[in-house]
């Protein structure tokens, strides 16, 4: 049976998600031991269509053992080997599925934001996520289950589910929402801890369908930079670089986070802030719509999909959806807007679009629903 949905998801992947062609290139990037099945499926397959595939494996236990205690020099040598096989590639797919998503924890924070700036940035940020058709998905293991907190297996099954939806049925019913969007100028989003304001007139709305993450479900655009004032708290847990935040709070002056407290500590939270002169201003504004992602996981792809959520996000903006704003980081962090989650509303140019999770034209909530997007090769 995981064979069978391993090759739906492969199939989904190299012909929907990248559109791997005869002759292409796939760069092909392997994190933890269990992935390697997802791999092999990816690999095969891309072969059949007559594609090349570049494949690595990597995982943050390899990963610590570089970081920890690399130059400047190293960092940027590493990236001159990779940059010249992105530059190759016509795809790129990145299999996440590490044991441990702690193994970073421990790294001093001056060493990962070099390895942001001197190797992430200009090898994905600048030539993977600008040139090639690219996805990046989770893989369901056991250290995965463990932060969703439920076993494996049934993880495996909600996994599957959400992973293998009708991204193209999806890609229509975001027709609307994106419509709503790109017409609007003024935003204003209330929840508990939350009051807040910003524009995002004149700058691009993206459907997110399945071309760029599995899972996926969401439509995004960035707000003006200098626009937003007010505060936000947002009530969804985020694992970032190795560490666990819990109740993130921003309070924005004209668009500049001016402070920024969590749960605990928050001296490392204001350390990633400080990385550059972008970290402390937002890139992106998304509202999630994914109707089989109810709550977090500690796993930013899935959660930031979370139907009824929105993330706000600090750091670098998209080229689709521009905004100006230039940064090493890119962190996106949710709010959800649920009864359960303590509800909460946004309004567009002063009309409430939605209420606690959901949307007020019903046909939109319609379209969004489970019945609509499950695939029946599924079953």
């Amino acid at each position: 049976m995981k064979d069978k949905r391993n090759e739906v998801l492969a199939r989904q992947l190299l012909d929907y998600s990248v559109g791997l062609k005869k002759g292409e290139v796939l760069y092909l990037e392997i994190k933890g031991k269990e992935t390697l099945e997802l791999g092999k499926q990816i690999i095969r397959l891309a072969s059949e269509r007559g594609a090349t595939t570049f494949w690595y494996y990597n995982d943050e236990s390899l990963l610590r053992q570089f970081t920890r205690s690399a130059t400047d020099d190293q960092f940027k040598s590493l990236a001159s080997l990779h940059l010249p096989l992105m530059q190759r590639a016509d795809a790129y797919i990145g299999l996440r599925g590490s044991d441990n998503p702690f193994d970073m924890a421990d790294i001093d924070q001056s060493q990962i934001d070099k390895q942001n700036s001197l190797f992430y940035k200009p090898v994905h940020l600048e030539e993977r996520v600008k040139r090639t058709r690219w996805v990046v998905l989770r893989f369901p293991n056991n250290a995965m289950a463990q932060l969703a907190e439920t076993s494996q297996e049934a993880f495996e099954d909600f996994y599957y589910d959400v992973c293998c939806a009708d991204y193209a049925k999806m890609s229509k019913a975001q027709d609307r929402l994106f419509a709503l969007m790109d017409a609007t100028d003024k935003v204003e989003i209330k929840a508990p801890g939350t009051d807040l304001s910003f524009s995002i007139k004149g700058i691009s709305c993206v459907k997110c369908d399945g071309k760029r993450n599995i899972p996926d479900g969401e439509v995004y655009t960035a707000p003006v930079r200098d626009s937003i004032n007010g505060t936000i708290t947002y009530n969804c847990p985020s694992l970032y670089q190795g560490t666990l935040y819990n109740n993130i709070s921003f309070t924005f002056e004209n668009g500049k986070i001016v402070k920024a407290t969590c749960s605990g500590d928050d001296s490392k939270l204001n350390k990633i802030l400080d990385t550059d002169d972008g970290a402390r201003y937002v890139g992106e504004f998304a509202i999630g719509v994914n109707p089989f992602i109810l709550h977090p996981m500690r796993d930013t792809l899935f959660d930031e999909k979370i139907a009824g959520s929105f993330h706000f996000t600090p750091g670098q903006c998209y080229d689709e959806a521009p905004n100006g704003n230039q940064s090493s980081i890119h962190w996106d962090l949710v709010l959800i807007q649920r009864p359960d989650y303590g509800g909460g509303e946004i309004w567009f140019d002063g009309t409430l679009i939605r209420k606690d999770g959901v949307f007020t034209d019903a046909q939109l909530e319609k379209d969004f629903s489970k019945e609509n997007l499950r695939r029946a090769d599924m079953e």
